[in-house]
């Protein structure tokens, strides 16, 4: 029992919050705020090649307002595809 609360209590301590992704250049929405006409809670997504030739896989969740809002960000090897 001692070994499952300290197990508990190592597994709790290392659970952090990961900030946002970000939009980065080549992001649907770098720079600009994008409405979109698909129904609130679709889920968009966006490929581009980003810094150094890295694919970039981005998928946005559109808001009730129709804002659409970065959810993930991943980047990877040229020659995955989505």
């Amino acid at each position: 029992m001692r070994y499952a609360a300290m197990l508990v209590a190592m597994a709790l301590a290392g659970c952090t919050s990961a900030p946002p992704p970000e939009p980065i250049q080549g992001s649907i929405t770098y720079g600009r705020v994008v409405h979109s006409p698909y129904p609130p809670g679709t889920v968009v997504k966006n490929t581009f090649l980003g810094k150094w030739g890295y694919r970039v896989f981005e998928k946005y969740v559109v808001q009730p307002d129709g804002t659409l809002k970065l959810t993930y960000q991943e980047t990877g090897p040229d020659f995955l595809t989505d």
